[in-house]
């Protein structure tokens, strides 16, 4: 089974390499409502970064909100007024089609056009519709149809893996 502090080092060691391989200068970390941010917050701590971390909650931004409507939780997202010209570590819980991270880059993108998007993601999983990949990872897995990955937190921080019991 996963182990989350496994995880969180594997994620931490791959983003140390990223921020000097790519040469990030005073990164802005973005964490992605709520799963993400629990992990961002782990990053921020463990990376000490100086920049106040930054939240997004990507509700208004998402391609099923027509069809889906209003999420009764959506919170402000939590992002500096300038973005222009800045390197970004956005981080999410899971990666799994890449539509949250496409709805997140667009509302990054409505607060300016940053240098750089690094994207860190705990866990990344098969499924993906968007061609997008991440940076760093935690852990890569693959799922059966019937198999989801569930992030439990924030106290304490945990990873579930779920069976969806079929409907006949």
């Amino acid at each position: 089974m996963l182990e989350i502090s496994e995880l969180l080092n594997n994620l931490e060691a791959e983003l140390k390499d990223i921020i000097i391989q790519r040469q990030l200068s005073n990164p802005l970390m973005i964490g992605i409502r709520t799963g993400g941010v629990w992990i961002a917050e782990q990053m921020h701590a463990r990376l000490a970064i100086s920049e106040p971390l930054s939240l997004v909650d990507i509700s208004f931004y998402r391609d099923d909100f027509s069809q889906i409507g209003v999420n009764p939780n959506v919170k402000p997202s939590q992002l500096p007024r300038h973005i222009e010209g800045r390197d970004i570590i956005l981080v999410d819980d899971v990666f799994y089609t890449g539509r949250t991270i496409r709805a997140a880059m667009n509302e990054i993108f409505d607060y300016g056009r940053p240098s750089q998007i690094v994207l860190a993601v705990l866990i990344a999983r098969d499924g993906k519709q968007i061609p997008l990949n991440p940076d760093c990872v935690g852990a890569s897995i693959i799922l059966n149809a019937n198999q989801r990955i569930k992030i439990t937190g924030p106290e304490p921080l945990g990873v579930q893996l779920e069976t969806i019991d079929s409907v006949a």
